[in-house]
């Protein structure tokens, strides 16, 4: 159980921070860069779901929870180590992904076949969930470069990839079904 009843601790005002593990390390290390996008992400999914109803509300809900599940995955290094913890460390699981596949299959069936790129934009809806498509892009990109060079439990990258494709499809959702994207035509300002 989490309990913050002081906010402030001094520990980070030397440029460090403490990963799950306890370990500390630069607050511009390629983890704390790849937890804190995914919180800003979640920060994000916070401003849809002001203008977001019904279905959507409800699966934004799940998404915020799964970032912070994400996020406690991300901060704790050493996943061989797991097995020795005091305590089973969080981590992404396969049926996370699978139901952000199981939605982006019901969304995509009621939505007429792309036959162009679209640009960010239609309802108020759909803009903040492509702010939310390029957030989740840029911190999966981040966490691959992570996984390069640090252990990285490979459940994390194919559920920020799948939850950017969930971003689009609920995008276009939110845009009447599709019928109110609007689409790039290409040179249109030459």
């Amino acid at each position: 159980m989490v309990v913050l009843n002081k906010i402030y601790t001094r520990t980070g005002d030397k440029g460090q921070t403490a990963l799950g593990n306890g370990e500390r390390v630069a607050k511009y290390s390629d983890r704390v860069s790849a937890y804190g996008t995914v919180d800003e992400l979640n920060s994000f999914v916070g401003v849809a779901r002001l203008v977001a109803e019904g279905e959507v509300y409800k699966a934004l809900s799940h998404i915020q929870n799964d970032l912070f599940d994400l996020g406690a995955d991300l901060c704790r290094p050493d996943m061989e180590k797991d097995a020795q913890a005091e305590y089973p460390p969080l981590r992404m699981a396969a049926n996370q992904v699978a139901r952000l596949e199981a939605e982006i299959d019901a969304m995509n069936a009621g939505l007429d076949t792309l036959r162009s790129f679209i640009l960010p934009g239609g309802s108020t809806l759909a803009a903040h969930l492509h702010v939310c498509r390029t957030v989740a892009r840029r911190a999966e990109r981040l966490v691959v470069e992570l996984a390069g060079s640090e252990t990285v439990n490979p459940e994390a990258i194919t559920y920020l990839n799948r939850l950017s494709d969930w971003f689009f499809v609920a995008a276009r959702t939110a845009n009447n079904g599709g019928k109110d994207d609007v689409l790039w035509v290409p040179g249109a300002n030459r």
